[in-house]
Formats: C-alpha cells, sequence, structure tokens
C-alpha cells in the first residue's frame, strides 16, 4: 500500500505572528508515549485510555482515502496530506498537535484553498429576520475588502450569543489590515479545524463520523 508523503515544508512558508520554529523543530511531532513523572524503568506502566473509535478507523485507512476524509475538516489538500501521512496516531492530543502544526505551516495559498471551501456562519433556527439581514450585510462587507469568507469558531459559544459575537467580530476585525487579518483569519480556522478533528474522531463509540 502507498503512502503519501507530507510535502517539504518551503522556506517561506507563512505563519501567524509570534508562531516561529527553530530549523532543529521537527516537521510534526513525534508520537512517543512518554513515561509517566517516578515511573522507573521496567515499571509496570498505567493502563492507557482507550483509542476512540474515529481514531482507530482513521488510522486504518490507505492514505488517499485518510486525505479525501481529512478535507471535510479542513479543504487545504496539502494540510490534508501531511496530517494523513504521518499516522498512526496513539491518541486525539497526538492527532491534533500535528493538526496545528500543520495549519501553523499553511502558506497564504494553501490558506486561501482552505477558505474557499468554508461556508458562512449561520444563524441558529428562529432568530429574527432583522439578525439575519443585518449578518448578511456584515458578511457582505468583510467580503468585500478581503476577498474570502469570515470565519470564526464558536465552539464555546452558546447557539443565543452566536449572532451577536459574530455580528461584533465581523465589526472588529473590518478594521484590520490585510496582513493582520491574514492573521486572524489563519488562527480561527485552525481552532474550527481542531475543532472538527475533535467531535469526529473523538468517539470512544460505534457511531457515525461526522467528517469521516
Amino acid at each position: 500500500m502507498t503512502h503519501l508523503s507530507p510535502d517539504p515544508l518551503p522556506n517561506h512558508a507563512w505563519r501567524p505572528s509570534g508562531r516561529h520554529r527553530t530549523a532543529e523543530e521537527p516537521t510534526l511531532p513525534a508520537h512517543r508515549p512518554s513515561r509517566l513523572p517516578g515511573q522507573a524503568s521496567g515499571t509496570p506502566e498505567q493502563s492507557e485510555p482507550p483509542v476512540p473509535a474515529g481514531l482507530r478507523r482513521f488510522n486504518a485507512l490507505p492514505a488517499d482515502e485518510a486525505g479525501r476524509a481529512l478535507l471535510a475538516c479542513c479543504g487545504s489538500h496539502r494540510w490534508a496530506r501531511l496530517v494523513a501521512a504521518h499516522r498512526p496516531y496513539p491518541d486525539l492530543d497526538s492527532l491534533l498537535a500535528a493538526a496545528d502544526e500543520a495549519a501553523y505551516d499553511l502558506t497564504p495559498g494553501d490558506v486561501a484553498e482552505a477558505l474557499a471551501c468554508e461556508s458562512l456562519t449561520l444563524l441558529p433556527d428562529g432568530a429574527y429576520s432583522a439578525a439575519h439581514m443585518a449578518l448578511s450585510a456584515a458578511h457582505a462587507a468583510y467580503e468585500s475588502r478581503f476577498g474570502h469568507v469570515f470565519v470564526i469558531c464558536l465552539d464555546d459559544t452558546s447557539p443565543e450569543d452566536s449572532p451577536d459575537l459574530v455580528l461584533t467580530a465581523i465589526s472588529s476585525r473590518l478594521t484590520n489590515d490585510p496582513d493582520e487579518e491574514r492573521t486572524h483569519t489563519a488562527e480561527e480556522l485552525r481552532r474550527l479545524v481542531r475543532g472538527r478533528l475533535a467531535r469526529s474522531l473523538g468517539t470512544t463509540g460505534n457511531g457515525a463520523v461526522p467528517c469521516l
């Protein structure tokens, strides 16, 4: 079975400001279980938590299928290849760390490719029409200024608070210059993807996996 190899990382790869990796750092984190504090060599290890069923299925997929499945969580083909190529992941934290690292290494073109697959933030059912009009107008103003869809991670926000938060965030980010907004957008996209992966692969049951 042929596995995809991660793309070489270009020297010009763009990263959010404040995030720098030295030349000695690996492209993606190694997935090695660490010894528990105070645990001597030869001491029986504590039992490991079960690997989520969704992650087990993901680890077992052929490389091309894993890459296609990951595109449902992030539309960057390069990100999907990088994450798929570093399987198997022993636990969800290792997968999320690798997903973050791959996201930090995306070029502006990779981010644009991912943003093209994102949809507008939707209001919850039952929201009044004026809210829909206000949100549509805000999205239109944002796309006119920056040329791509507005993205924001709402994982920690209740549905009833989402409309006000989205409108406030769009108004605030409209004042950014393009470079500032590119940094902010990439970070929100990374958080969105992280949440999708956790929800898709973090289940320990045998239910359907939303992304995969």
